[in-house]
């Protein structure tokens, strides 16, 4: 199965605590409502053991409505709740040493900020990543200036796994990222804290299937 098929979405939710701890759960119910298909659960400043109590949660709400829950970085919670795949930052542990120890088991996320760290990360066995900061935004000041989408059309170019746009992306900004040649986006704040996470989610979903359908 090759890498696209494998992923199965366009829209890619991260769930980070250290952004949104109130209500979580309930906030992620309401985008699977809204037809988010895939949610990466983040905690990085968390113990495995919270880390884990808030995956079994959300193992369960994902396995419900047949939707893949990703893990940040932890593959030993990972495998322990039976997720669907785990994502790697660029401090965590090389992905082809956890491609060696999953196996085909789990699908494979990478964040990326650099041609050479997509590079790194196809040839390493990901199966799909995530590029940004694409446009400024609060949640990615640690990694530097936005790569804006110059530098997006340049990577789409010459990866060949799914290429996840993140940072700063939004409803305005989705057709610019599709256009650049990216698979899908990834977010946070334009879904978790919006007016109404259920009508974010939808709108979004919806946006990315015209921009599908017309090619962009």
């Amino acid at each position: 199965m090759s890498s696209r098929n494998k992923i199965g979405f366009d829209l890619y939710l991260i769930a980070d605590t250290g952004l949104f701890q109130k209500d979580i759960i309930s906030s992620v119910r309401r985008s699977i409502d809204g037809g988010v298909k895939a949610v990466q659960l983040r905690g990085k400043n968390l113990p495995a053991r919270e880390i884990l109590r808030i995956g079994e949660r959300l193992r369960l709400l994902t396995s419900e409505y047949s939707v893949k829950l990703f893990i940040n970085d932890r593959i030993d919670v990972a495998m322990i709740l039976g997720a669907d795949g785990v994502h790697l930052g660029q401090n965590g542990l090389p992905v082809g040493i956890v491609r060696k120890i999953l196996g085909d088991s789990l699908i494979i996320g990478v964040s990326t900020h650099s041609l050479k760290e997509a590079k790194d990360a196809e040839r390493g066995g990901a199966d799909f990543i995530t590029f940004g900061p694409i446009f400024a935004t609060p949640s990615k000041v640690v990694y530097g200036p936005p790569v804006g989408l110059r530098r997006l059309v340049n990577l789409t170019g010459r990866i060949k796994i799914p290429v996840f746009a993140i940072g700063g992306i939004n409803m305005d900004r989705i057709q610019d990222v599709m256009k650049k040649g990216a698979n899908g986006v990834a977010v946070i704040s334009a879904i978790l804290n919006s007016e109404s996470v259920y009508d974010a989610a939808a709108s979004m979903l919806n946006e990315l299937r015209l921009c599908k359908h017309h090619g962009s």
